[in-house]
């Protein structure tokens, strides 16, 4: 969509991994994720998005115009992921067609990269409650609350 030049897309599958490297040397947790429908799942979710005026939000001119551009936004994503993915901070696919599935198994597999322990943490001990006499809860004005429409 002529975002950029061939050159700066070459200097910038140049100057990515290598920055990627140096946050990863610099002590990073850097992990890529790349969440992958197919064209069929994309023109159904666009289809409900035009539909569905709680959804239109979703839908920016920016992908109206790239509805048409399919192939070629794969083969861009094809190129990138392989000149980007590296040892040091691979791509990880989701198949992301149920998106509540795909969340999860993203959470799960982000949580299985990074080394963690168990915290001790002190039990909290709630203290009684301390109960005034003298203090008595006045009325809130009825205008001060957001109407309970559900």
């Amino acid at each position: 969509m002529g975002f950029c030049t061939e050159a700066q897309l070459e200097e910038f599958f140049h100057s990515v991994p290598e920055f990627e490297r140096m946050l990863v040397r610099s002590g990073i947790v850097l992990i890529k994720y790349w969440f992958s429908i197919t064209d069929d799942e994309q023109q159904f979710r666009f289809m409900m998005r035009i539909h569905d005026p709680l959804k239109q939000w979703k839908l920016s001119p920016m992908d109206v115009e790239a509805r048409s551009r399919w192939e070629q936004y794969t083969k861009a994503k094809e190129i990138m992921l392989e000149r980007t993915h590296i040892a040091e901070a691979p791509w990880w696919i989701v198949d992301a067609i149920d998106k509540k599935k795909a969340r999860l198994n993203c959470i799960s597999h982000l949580l299985g990269q990074i080394p963690y322990q168990a915290v001790r943490h002190e039990p909290v001990l709630l203290p009684e409650r301390v109960h005034n006499a003298d203090y008595h809860r006045g009325p809130i004005p009825k205008e001060m609350y957001v109407p309970s429409i559900y």
